[in-house]
């Protein structure tokens, strides 16, 4: 079961797959931390614990749900045209659709990041939550809508990797379990930090936009797709893999030159 671990592609899928969970989900304990902060203090970090648990085992369940339907590769319908050809499954439907998803959930978050950062933040903060149980409820809805692309994500950086069905799932159980156990310990200080370097959570949406590409393009080679005759290849995952640690390392370089920056206009 754990054979894929032996594979060095697979530890690089479960690192970065691991970090852009962790930063993704940056947003899933504000809006967590908003909705438990409206409960006596007593009960505020129990709260918290509780959701991000319940984010967790949701998230465990969508994989499993989401992976069973990946495995229905049978064309179920041909379209079959004299420019195109397309032996549609479920498998490819699911791709399709959830990279179109991913692609429309990052642009508008990257729009509401840039023009209205505080909308959503503002509109929770309205509600009144009285008990822990209504908290609770209002964690479960949150943590299933953030769910979804944390979901979809997964599913990008891991499909097509190991021999066998279950070996992405494997890891994308681990990378979920990692981020959700990462994050409750360091929830407070990953906040701080996203909050100083907020271009680190516009970097992660805009890697999502590159993952919701390569779902659609593997939809497509996984329907044999031909356009005017040629079939859509797969996109190998290492360009991936290099565009991301690339821009990291942009990033950081960026982050350590800002704060040197800081530096000598403190000094001066």
């Amino acid at each position: 079961m754990f054979e894929i671990l032996a594979s060095p592609d697979a530890w690089v899928a479960l690192l970065t797959l691991t970090f852009l969970e962790i930063v993704l989900g940056i947003d899933n304990i504000v809006f967590i931390s908003i909705a438990a902060n409206k409960l006596p203090q007593r009960q505020q970090r129990k709260a918290t614990n509780i959701g991000l648990l319940l984010a967790m085992v949701q998230r465990i369940i969508l994989l499993f749900a989401v992976s069973f339907l990946i495995g229905l590769s049978n064309p179920f319908y041909y379209i079959n045209t004299s420019w195109l050809y397309v032996g549609v499954s479920w498998q490819a439907v699911i791709l399709f659709l959830g990279g179109l998803f991913l692609i429309y959930k990052s642009t508008s978050e990257i729009h509401e990041k840039v023009e209205l950062p505080e909308h959503d933040e503002d509109a929770l903060k309205a509600k009144k939550i009285t008990t822990l149980s209504k908290a609770i409820v209002q964690i479960i809805i949150i943590d299933f809508i953030f769910s979804i692309d944390s979901i979809l994500t997964a599913v990008g950086m891991t499909n097509g990797i190991g021999n066998k069905p279950q070996d992405a799932l494997v890891l994308m159980v681990i990378a979920v379990v990692i981020s959700i156990v990462i994050m409750m310990v360091f929830a407070n200080g990953i906040r701080v930090f996203i909050n100083k370097h907020p271009s680190m959570q516009l970097l992660a949406l805009s890697f999502l936009i590159l993952i919701g590409f390569m779902l659609i393009a593997e939809a497509a080679h996984l329907s044999h797709a031909k356009v005017f005759g040629q079939e859509i290849g797969a996109i190998p995952k290492g360009y991936l893999y290099f565009a991301i640690a690339f821009s990291l390392l942009v990033e950081f370089l960026n982050m350590k030159l800002r704060k040197k920056q800081e530096l000598v206009e403190k000094h001066e």
